[in-house]
């Protein structure tokens, strides 16, 4: 089958987030062809080039988010109002959402709202919503401002494609005073309605960047349209492709996160102005929760991100876990040799910045060293920005002053028990290395999506001592102690039971590394997403017309081989969109030939693409 593979900053770019675990499904899905449509977040990921692609890669497409834009087009009347219409609607579902309301946005504490916690935090009680309001009620006017801003977005997309682009209109005062219009409108949130001309022109920006791919050229027969499923690798703007592939194609998309962007949208903005991020906030997730509605499947990386695709409005009906795929084998000499690790060493691995709370490993390993005097500490990893390397600073000088280089005599040189490195030098050349260094792994977070650095310790055959957050304890299961996060004491307790007791280290680590290899390889994520395509196939609607000679439908025209990996190329097919072809184009799949398709007894490569009418489709 034909993949059109949707990301953001990701694969194919060399520093893509997302980039490595899209290249593994990629070359592991060999079977498949992949378009892949990417969106690139700044000039630093489109210079440092691509990652090298497998041949089953056929297109790649890319569109930059991080340049203003400037396409010259110049709108009439019409179309002008048109556009203030629609995205006059939209702002209006924007700043109307009912406070509450998951999908909405504007209620405030996204915790409160998204945690997962009883129908009593959405709403005011059993049975009702905000201000009184029957739950009934509640129900109907979320679902009406879902629609309302459904029906703006496609507006706009439409807009775009009869008329040309929207970046220039979508930064215009047309669009900034519609927003102001919305805020000022009555029933309007009161977030919203604290909105100023500054927070308002910020806004419009952040929705013109997001809003970017209504005004591609992704739409049409040839491109989108020619795929059978539409991946996205991400929510939010990477699925917006989809969203319109299926509006415009009725192309399937299966939506796949591994960190909710509703999620990292609250996590990244805590500098906004309220009116900010309360905008912005309502766009995201009534942008979620409409990907949500027209995704044929969604899957999300763990429970902890089921949990908030839920509260977006996820149909539970459609969601298929699917945990990451890491590879295994550069850990498989530690997993092996377990034994040997320094048993009084404590060894954590990561980035590092505020949300992994060092501050509070450097006290709780206080406390270790008051129990275990041999004990050591190995903080291995590099900053994340310039926030990161603040902070690197400053946990440096806080274990300057917990531990006080010690020395065994008074001619001696002093070492302090804390060491700060890097992978990379003689000493720790791989991550591996860094955790076969120590018996005991440490995740301090506060903050985590899937600890995949926890992933790669049960790799290892390491036991671990996390804290209770994010997607931790379905990671590890009952292989490894938990406690609460920014608790040094209980961190502590944990640790110097682990350090005590070797033998319950050893059972830990050996049942964390089957467990891992049981769930967490490239081998298995492959697989389920090989049959979740399956799947979504097995129950799309054709969307092809196969003709006979005359022009007519050919009964049973599109034979059940077209749905198995594989090319069958006897040159006798014509294939049309519904609604007729138009002129000739070049690049249809495979089996989309010329004349009617006859079974055969085994799987042919086709040694060359024959013409096919416009609007084609596979």
């Amino acid at each position: 089958m034909r993949i059109g593979l949707l990301t953001e900053g990701g694969y194919p770019y060399v520093s893509g987030e997302a980039g490595l675990w899209c290249e593994r499904l990629v070359r592991g899905l060999e079977q498949h062809e992949f378009d892949v449509y990417a969106l690139s977040r700044s000039e630093r990921e489109e210079a440092e080039g691509w990652v090298p692609l497998p041949p089953q890669v056929g297109r790649v497409r890319t569109a930059p988010l991080w340049e203003t834009v400037d396409d010259g087009i110049v709108h009439g009347r019409r179309a002008r109002r048109r556009f203030a219409e629609s995205y006059g609607e939209l702002a209006m579902a924007l700043c109307t959402g009912a406070p509450g309301d998951p999908s909405a946005g504007l209620s405030g504490d996204p915790g409160a709202r998204l945690s997962g916690d009883s129908g009593a935090r959405l709403g005011g009680g059993r049975g009702y919503g905000p201000g009184g309001e029957s739950a009934e009620a509640s129900e109907d006017r979320s679902a009406l401002e879902a629609d309302r801003f459904a029906s703006a977005l496609y507006g706009l997309a439409e807009l775009a494609r009869d008329e040309g682009g929207l970046p220039a209109a979508l930064r215009s005062e047309t669009a900034v005073r519609a927003l102001e219009r919305a805020c000022r409108a009555p029933g309007a949130h009161r977030s919203a309605r604290e909105a100023r001309v500054p927070d308002l022109l910020t806004v419009a920006a952040r929705l013109e960047r997001a809003l970017r791919p209504l005004s591609l050229d992704w739409y049409e027969d040839d491109d989108l349209g020619s795929v059978d499923l539409c991946h996205a690798a991400s929510g939010g703007t990477a699925a917006l492709p989809g969203l319109l592939a299926r509006h415009f194609c009725d192309v399937p998309l299966l939506v796949t996160e591994y960190g909710v962007r509703l999620r990292t949208h609250y996590l990244t903005e805590p500098d906004s102005s309220p009116a900010i991020r309360a905008l912005l906030a309502a766009f995201h997730g009534r942008l979620a929760a409409e990907t949500y509605r027209r995704a044929a499947v969604i899957t999300p990386g763990n429970t902890h991100a089921r949990r908030w695709q839920e509260r977006c409005g996820a149909d539970r009906a459609k969601l298929r876990t699917v945990h990451p795929g890491m590879d295994a084998t550069p850990f498989a000499e530690a997993g092996e040799f377990p034994e040997c690790a320094d048993p009084q060493t404590l060894v954590w691995v990561g980035r590092v910045e505020p949300a992994k709370d060092l501050v509070s490993l450097l006290h709780a390993f206080a406390e270790i060293r008051r129990a275990e005097t041999a004990a050591r500490l190995r903080i291995v990893g590099t900053p994340s920005g310039p926030e990161g390397a603040a902070y690197l600073a400053h946990c440096k000088g806080l274990a300057a002053q917990l531990f006080p280089d010690e020395a065994d005599g008074p001619h001696a040189v002093g070492r302090n028990p804390v060491s700060f490195e890097e992978i990379g030098g003689p000493e720790l050349p791989s991550r591996a290395d860094a955790y076969a260094a120590g018996a005991l792994v440490v995740l301090s977070s506060v903050v985590e999506g899937f600890p995949s650095g926890l992933v790669e310790a049960m790799f290892c055959g390491r036991a671990t001592v996390s804290t209770d957050v994010g997607a931790v304890v379905e990671a590890i299961g009952g292989t490894g102690l938990v406690v609460p996060p920014r608790n040094p004491r209980a961190l502590a307790e944990a640790c110097v039971a682990l350090l005590r007791d070797p033998e319950r280290r050893e059972r830990l680590g050996a049942a964390a590394r089957a467990r891992a290899l049981e769930l967490f390889t490239v081998e298995q994520n492959v697989a389920a997403f090989h049959g979740i395509y399956l799947e979504i196939l097995s129950r799309t609607p054709v969307r092809r017309v196969v003709l006979d000679d005359t022009g007519e439908p050919l009964p049973f025209g599109v034979p059940a081989e077209a749905h198995v990996p594989g090319r069958w190329s006897d040159p006798v097919a014509r294939v049309a969109a519904r609604g007729g072809a138009g002129e000739p184009r070049n690049g249809p799949p495979g089996w989309a030939t010329d004349g009617p398709v006859r079974a055969t007894d085994g799987p042919v490569r086709a040694t060359a693409p024959v013409p096919a009418p416009e609007g084609a489709a596979r």
